[in-house]
């Protein structure tokens, strides 16, 4: 069985607060660790009420305290909204304080609206930039070299592992030329999930940081005692893609019964289109669907994303799916 992993956007749920959400994103740290996982990364985003980790950087080192072995990252580091300089910066500090430890997973997009860009003091064309922002990043990374006027201080010479996170075809190819691990976004994005592997596996080149390629994939994952409430705990997260095509974002809901009561069959075909890959069920549905989807997309790794309004449900479910993990990996041993 392939390595699992845990993406985490420190939901605000309905009724909580920014604080509330960045102790329990520790919390869920700390199961994921307890359970085998193998990273947890958090993402990006800005003015978004529903989401406490837009200050990324600050909250993986807050993680990364409060745990011992579990890698921590970004899942990812928009990248058009900083300076190289600044994420080399932060990271080296990361990466100094928690060695062996952190990731750095970049994205392209913006991670919000385009008036939220301007008060980030960043632009469209930085989106155009991108390929060449990640190059002067990786090169902030190597040693210093002899009258190098300009370097990361921490930063230099401590080589962060850096990943390229997309939903499309643009970041499968860039990750292939210049070597580095894949991450696909088909926890909400599943569209050209399949197409984008083939597209980084067959144009692979190996670099100083990764000889052959790897590649992983976020799926949504539901799991409980049974597939009925694991499919009401989704509704949340059903709740806020509606939300978010309505252009009315917040803070997460609570799960809701007969949820196709209270919307249009087209918003909920949005919604579960965008669900295409989640994995829901009881444990051994969730276990089930883990093996297809590994079996499917012969991916070199699994990182879940599971929204989850109460969270010891989804604590719960995050031990569900680990636990399934740990015994198909006893299951490829034994055979």
């Amino acid at each position: 069985m392939v390595p699992y992993s845990l993406l985490d956007l420190a939901p605000v749920v309905q009724g909580s607060t920014p604080r509330q959400a960045l102790l329990n994103s520790r919390s869920l740290a700390q199961t994921a660790e307890a359970t085998g996982y193998q990273r947890f990364w958090l993402a990006e985003h800005h003015n978004m009420t529903g989401i406490a980790s837009a200050a990324t950087a600050v909250v993986i080192g807050y993680v990364a305290e409060g745990t011992k072995r579990i890698r921590v990252g970004s899942g990812g580091i928009m990248l058009p909204n900083h300076a190289p300089l600044m994420v080399a910066e932060q990271f080296g500090t990361l990466a100094s304080l928690y060695p062996e430890r952190i990731d750095l997973g970049l994205g392209r997009a913006p991670g919000t609206d385009s008036l939220t860009m301007q008060a980030l003091r960043r632009y469209q064309d930085s989106v155009d930039q991108f390929p060449r922002d990640v190059q002067e990043l990786q090169s902030y990374f190597q040693a210093a070299q002899p009258g190098q006027a300009v370097q990361a201080v921490p930063g230099a010479g401590l080589e962060v592992p850096l990943w390229l996170l997309g939903s499309s075809l643009f970041s499968a190819q860039l990750a292939a030329a210049l070597g580095l691990p894949f991450a696909f976004a088909s926890h909400f994005a599943p569209d050209q999930l399949m197409q984008a592997l083939d597209v980084y596996r067959s144009r692979f080149r190996p670099s100083a940081q990764l000889q052959s390629p790897y590649c992983m994939a976020a799926v949504p994952m539901y799991a409980a005692q049974s597939e009925a409430e694991a499919r009401f705990l989704m509704s949340s997260t059903q709740q806020q893609f509606i939300a978010l095509r309505r252009g009315t974002p917040g803070p997460l809901k609570p799960p809701m019964e007969n949820i196709e009561a209270h919307f249009s069959a087209a918003e909920l075909a949005g919604a579960a289109h965008a669900l295409g890959e989640a994995i829901i069920g009881d444990p051994d549905a969730v276990r089930q669907g883990i093996k297809r989807f590994v079996d499917r997309t012969g991916v070199d790794e699994i990182m879940f994303s599971a929204h989850i309004f109460d969270h010891n449900k989804r604590l719960n479910s995050v031990r569900i799916a680990g636990q399934a993990c740990q015994a198909l990996a006893e299951h490829s041993v034994s055979a």
